[in-house]
């Protein structure tokens, strides 16, 4: 198992501790003169759900997670599961919503994505760092109130909803940052 130092646990970046994988969520490190460095971390347990402080000093070993990653096509859901198609067997199979529940609000019918896997079993969904969707509806902008900085609710064909500046219409196709569900830009035709 390979072993990383408290300064290689960036943002995404998954470890294992008690056997249990945990994906850094939040990474913040204090240099203290002399003494090297404080690692200050937020890890999601990537099982079930939790979130956890930690902190590392210095010269400190933390596990890295054996994970391995599998590319499946998003089909579609029902009350209770996501189904998926590995695109290279065809083999369709399910997952329940809560390992599905970060990424649920962009999941689009045929989208390709990773599923991320520890021990065997699906651990999380992996996203692209920004995905392109439609606008499926948004008020239309006042005559003369057209700058950048105002900002609107729109509701994209995923059913998210989220801020755009003002001069987004239904039927543009932004880029959505998917780590924080924030607007990026219109899509260039």
């Amino acid at each position: 198992m390979a072993q990383l130092q408290p300064t290689d646990l960036k943002k995404g970046v998954v470890v294992q501790i008690d056997n249990k994988p945990f994906k850094v969520i939040d990474y913040n490190q204090k240099v203290m003169g002399r003494g090297g460095s404080i690692v200050n971390v937020r890890l999601k347990n990537l099982i079930d759900g939790s979130v956890i402080p930690k902190t590392y000093k210095g010269q400190e070993k933390v596990d890295s997670a054996e994970v391995t990653y599998q590319t499946v096509q998003y089909l579609y859901k029902d009350a209770d599961n996501f189904y998926f198609m590995d695109p290279e067997t065809f083999e369709q199979f399910q997952l329940p919503a809560d390992v599905c529940e970060d990424a649920a609000p962009y999941l689009k019918e045929g989208d390709n994505l990773s599923l991320q896997q520890f021990d065997g079993r699906v651990i999380n969904v992996e996203l692209p760092k920004n995905l392109y969707l439609e606008v499926t509806y948004t008020e239309d902008v006042v005559k003369g109130d057209t700058t950048s900085s105002v900002l609107k609710d729109a509701t994209l064909e995923t059913g998210l909803v989220i801020k755009v500046p003002a001069f987004i219409k239904t039927g543009d196709v932004i880029s959505v940052d998917t780590e924080t569900g924030a607007y990026r830009e219109r899509k260039k035709d």
